[in-house]
């Protein structure tokens, strides 16, 4: 198995504003966790607007076979959180799966 990734798996949603941080303390409890035990790295970024918020999930994975048996399903199917219908402005309803052509860390 590979151990740098080719394959990032990209998950967009949107709260409200005043409801963000509920959000963000969800996500870290329930939605990051699992990705973090399998994936090859996790980033999880936030754009907080005017009246709303959006998270973007990031993870990383050697190829497509390893991200589609941790979705056990094709991998741009989203799998909702129990409290993402509450929390969320409106359920993404798919997943963006690209293939990293670049991926140069040299940060200075």
């Amino acid at each position: 198995m590979a151990t740098k990734p080719t394959i990032a798996r990209i998950w967009r949603g949107r709260t409200r504003r005043d409801i963000a941080d509920i959000y963000e303390l969800y996500m870290r409890a329930e939605g990051i966790p699992p990705l973090q035990r399998v994936a090859l790295g996790v980033q999880r970024l936030r754009e907080d607007r005017d009246d709303e918020t959006w998270f973007t999930t990031i993870s990383y994975w050697p190829d497509f076979e390893a991200m589609s048996a941790f979705t056990k399903r094709r991998p741009t199917e989203v799998h909702h959180l129990d409290r993402d219908a509450e929390l969320l402005i409106e359920l993404p309803e798919r997943i963006e799966v690209h293939r990293i052509l670049i991926d140069d860390q040299n940060l200075r």
